[in-house]
């Protein structure tokens, strides 16, 4: 992992670094309190499709996870993502039919073939965040963890494996994304995922059903897992899911607070 650039914005620090995995070159940034003593969890970040590693949304979470939970913050482009991107008017013409009115462009974008090489390129990414895992584990100060997720759409795609495979992922933050009847594959794998999960889900989403969204949620092998629903499209998840998703990760990265339990309490009615 060679770092690249460094800078500091108040309270945050912000690390560029290339990573090399079997030979390829992985962009990514890593945020860090600028105060931090001692260790600190750390929240890796998947991206949403035909974005990257520092996009909006990728960054406000980072910087207010840092500032308020002072834990870390890491994200890597994707494969064909980013600075990763090898065919730019492909990808520009796939967003744009995403992007229209037109169903059927929508549903092509979308299909078995499309769908099927978003499965091989997640294969790839889980194992660049893997190899990113065992080299952050070379420092001290972040080596013990515990490491969460956050990924919503394409980055519950890539982020779901990762936490049914590594067990150094210690809670998850999912979404935007379903199980298909007959995908066997997909809900094996969510099977296999037992840490808590917080599931975000757009009531409006136009790029998966109702049905297949409650379906990937009811697949997961969790106990503790939990489901905000929202009205909207695929990307109108309200920002204060920010603030849920912090609570969260304020509940299993950092350890309940004193005189709480290790699970939220639960209300009894009677």
């Amino acid at each position: 992992m060679d770092i690249t650039d460094e800078a500091t914005d108040g309270a945050v620090v912000e690390r560029r670094f290339t990573l090399t995995v079997d030979g390829a070159a992985v962009p990514g940034i890593h945020w860090l309190p600028a105060d931090a003593a001692g260790a600190h969890p750390t929240v890796c970040i998947g991206h949403g499709g035909f974005q990257h590693k520092r996009v909006d949304n990728v960054l406000a979470l980072a910087r207010q996870l840092v500032t308020n939970l002072g834990v870390g913050a890491i994200a890597l482009d994707a494969p064909e993502h980013g600075e990763r991107v090898t065919d730019p008017a492909a990808a520009e013409a796939t967003l744009a039919a995403l992007r229209s009115g037109d169903r059927e462009a929508r549903r092509r974008s979308l299909g078995p073939g499309a769908r099927a090489a978003m499965a091989e390129r997640a294969t790839v990414h889980v194992a660049e965040w893997r190899a990113l895992l065992d080299r952050l584990q070379a420092d001290e100060r972040w080596a013990a963890g515990p490491f969460g997720w956050w990924g919503v759409s394409m980055g519950t795609t890539h982020g779901l494996p990762l936490a049914a495979r590594d067990p150094r992922i210690a809670a998850a933050v999912f979404g935007l994304n379903a199980l298909r009847p007959g995908d066997e594959a997909w809900a094996r794998q969510a099977a296999a995922v037992t840490v808590p999960v917080l599931f975000l889900n757009q009531w409006d989403d136009e790029l998966m059903t109702r049905e297949t969204s409650v379906a990937l949620w009811e697949a997961l092998g969790s106990t503790e897992k939990t489901m905000h629903v929202n009205p909207g499209r695929h990307v109108q998840v309200p920002r204060f899911e920010r603030s849920a998703s912090e609570d969260f990760f304020r509940r299993h990265l950092l350890g309940p607070r004193p005189g709480m339990g290790a699970t939220a309490p639960r209300l009894e009615l009677s």
